[in-house]
Parts: structure tokens; C-alpha cells; sequence
């Protein structure tokens, strides 16, 4: 059974699993795929084309634009320093969490508040992220840290000499330039 809370905005195709939980003022885009035991807060917002695996909890605050993957039991936090004692339990004290389009994020990771993860950027299983993500950079570890640069099909780039990179799977080309890399073709 799901509780899909009146006034929640379920987009066209959206398919939800049991045991999920979406709030009143959620908004969720066309032909996303929620897994089991997923919370959606209020005011989150979720793009076209999202995967959300099982047991992930999008509090107030997070906001995934389009084609976004959340493995599985992945977390997303929305306040920085939680105390029972002194409840910091509404929108005032949530910093926002902003994962840009193509992003994929790994089972287990944990992604803390306040952050901005980049366009097709790649976090690895476990990581914990602590800063922003650039667009296309593979994170791993705990604290997370940059390992290399991903490219939208999801291959590891590698840049030869003059700062090119051509990913297998689409034939597209990258450019690293002044440590950002951007997509040529």
C-alpha cells in the first residue's frame, strides 16, 4: 500500500512501488520509476525521467532535475547540524540540495545537505559527499573525493594530451579545460 497525499503532483507514466509515502506538495515528473519504502517530502521536486531504487527518503529541500538515478538506500540530508533537544523541523532551517540532470548516485552514498551535484556527475557507492560536484566527475570515498570524470553514457574519460576524451559507448567528445570538462560533440 502507498500514501499519495492529496495535493501531490504525479507526473504522466510515474510508476510507484509499495510501501512509498509522497506528501502533499511533492512534485513528481512523466515516466519516473519509484521503488519500495520511498519518502517524498514536501516541496520536493523530481524531473522527467528519474529512478529512484528502493529505500530513499527526498526530504523538503532536495530538488532532482531531469534523469536523475538514486541507488538503492542512497540518503539525502537536509538539515546541517541536527539536535533532538532543539528540533530543527521546518523549511527554515533546511539547506537546499540540488542534483542536476544525468546525475548518478550510488547504493549507500550519502549526499549532505547544502550541496550541488553537477550535470552527469557520478557518485560512487558509499561515498560521502561534502561539497559541490562538478559536472561529470566521478566521487568516491568517505569524504568523498574526485577520482576522474565520467561521461553522460556513463564511461570513465580519458584525456589525451590536448585535453580530449571520446566516450565509447556514444562517440561523443569531451574537453578538459582549466579543470572543467564540457561536452564538444
Amino acid at each position: 500500500m502507498n500514501i499519495i497525499e492529496k495535493g501531490a503532483c504525479i507526473g504522466k507514466g510515474t510508476r510507484i512501488s509499495y510501501f512509498s509515502h509522497v506528501l502533499a506538495s511533492a512534485v513528481i515528473g512523466d515516466e519516473c520509476v519509484l521503488g519500495q519504502n520511498v519518502f517524498v517530502g514536501n516541496h520536493v521536486k523530481i524531473g522527467n525521467k528519474c529512478k529512484i531504487q528502493n529505500n530513499v527518503s527526498l526530504f523538503e529541500g532536495v530538488e532532482l532535475e531531469d534523469y536523475v538515478f538514486c541507488g538503492p538506500s542512497m540518503v539525502f540530508t537536509n538539515v546541517i547540524n541536527p539536535r533532538c533537544k532543539f528540533p530543527q523541523n521546518d523549511a527554515r532551517f533546511y539547506k537546499k540540495t540540488l542534483i542536476k540532470e544525468g546525475a548518478s548516485i550510488g547504493a549507500n552514498a550519502t549526499i549532505v545537505c547544502g550541496n550541488t551535484l553537477g550535470m552527469h556527475c557520478f557518485i560512487g557507492s558509499g561515498a560521502v559527499v561534502t561539497k559541490d560536484v562538478p559536472d561529470y566527475a566521478m566521487i568516491i570515498g568517505v569524504p568523498g573525493r574526485q577520482s576522474g570524470w565520467m561521461s553522460e553514457g556513463g564511461e570513465k574519460l580519458i584525456f589525451d594530451s590536448r585535453g580530449k576524451a571520446v566516450c565509447k559507448k556514444s562517440n561523443t567528445v569531451y574537453e578538459l579545460t582549466d579543470g572543467r570538462v564540457t561536452r564538444v560533440s
